[in-house]
């Protein structure tokens, strides 16, 4: 019998790798980061009071579309458009005829908010979108014609899930990533380049402000200057220098409030908060609202001072004095709204 000649026989394949039952890589280990094809799995979710990843549910988002009191043919600016949850409720809020503009400096997730959000059968100038961060909105505003303002503003100033859940942009110790926290991974100094580079002191004092952190002095000296190049990395540093008397609860409330306080330096989010601060009087028609949703001490001072100062100044009519938060039903539906504070204002 005749061997068969090299020509006709069928190239060896080798077998595709079992990836197991639990994936390694977040692309790959959630169904809900693919929502057209996994419905259920989302609502599953949602209903055990998670947010799915890949994805942001809104908050407080009845009462963020009651207090801007929106009417057909107005206009309304969304200041940080995120997943778009805020802005689809605002943008259906003034139809017919109105129109919402979007502003977000995520040059990744602004791409994919605009997509989902221009499916709506809405008219193109009905929903604006400028890559900007919000310090940017007077600028936004003149680009897009609305030099005579708008008749509300939000501005949620929490990050979004898509952002935290997401280990390739380095916000959560979570899952290991790089340790980045940049919310344009194209400009400023990446988390890991702020340690390498800050000097004990001024570490010290930016975990105070920026965190209210109370081992400020002996976390800095243990983390200035030195190379974490992932989040894993940092978290473990962290835990490393607490004290041993600490329990494990209060450990991960001090690693999660390092990374808080480095992502609000490295964003500069202060400085961007108070710059948006004064400019939203002149980009207010008479007798619109303004809406701040924070999550952190630090902003809402800002924020309530603010206000007050505006009312007692007579640029604003009015505003809340006692923080609105979230229900008990929807924190325990999304328990991301439990830190949440609501304020708001009316333009004289």
């Amino acid at each position: 019998m005749d061997a068969p000649s090299p020509e006709s026989e069928t190239p060896h394949r080798r077998r595709p790798r079992y990836s197991g039952k639990n994936p390694r890589r977040f692309e790959d280990k959630y169904k809900e980061l693919n929502p057209e094809s996994h419905a259920e799995t989302v609502s599953k979710v949602r209903a055990s009071g998670k947010t799915p990843a890949g994805q942001h549910v809104p908050i407080m988002l009845r009462e963020i579309v009651e207090l801007c009191a929106l009417t057909a043919g107005q206009r309304v600016v969304d200041c940080t458009l995120g997943y778009g949850g805020h802005a689809s409720a605002l943008l259906q809020a003034v139809q017919p005829g109105g129109s919402l503009l979007g502003l977000d400096q995520d040059p990744l997730e602004i791409q994919r908010t605009e997509q989902r959000l221009r499916k709506a059968d809405l008219p193109a100038e009905a929903f604006l979108v400028r890559r900007t961060n919000f310090a940017g909105l007077r600028r936004a505003m003149e680009e897009s014609g609305w030099s005579d303002g708008a008749d509300a503003i939000l501005a949620d100033l929490g990050v979004s899930s898509m952002q935290i859940d997401n280990p390739a942009r380095g916000f959560s110790f979570k899952h290991d990533g790089p340790l980045d926290m940049r919310m344009n991974p194209q400009r400023g100094l990446s988390a890991r380049e702020l340690l390498r580079k800050i000097s004990a002191d001024k570490l010290s004092a930016l975990l105070a402000e920026n965190a209210d952190e109370r081992q400020a002095p002996l976390l800095s000296r243990a983390l200035s200057g030195q190379d974490h190049a992932t989040t894993r990395s940092l978290a473990t540093a962290i835990r490393a220098v607490l004290p041993a008397r600490m329990v494990e609860e209060d450990i991960d409330s001090t690693v999660r409030r390092v990374f808080q306080a480095l992502r609000i330096a490295v964003n500069e989010e202060f400085n961007a908060l108070e710059t948006l601060l004064r400019q939203i009087p002149e980009c207010l028609r008479s007798g619109g609202r303004v809406v701040f949703l924070t999550f952190h001490s630090g902003e809402d001072r800002r924020v309530k001072q603010a206000f007050r100062d505006g009312v007692r100044n007579g640029i604003y009519s009015a505003t809340n004095e006692e923080v609105l938060r979230a229900s008990s039903q929807e924190v325990r539906d999304n328990p991301r709204a439990s830190s949440a504070k609501l304020r708001w204002a009316v333009r004289s």
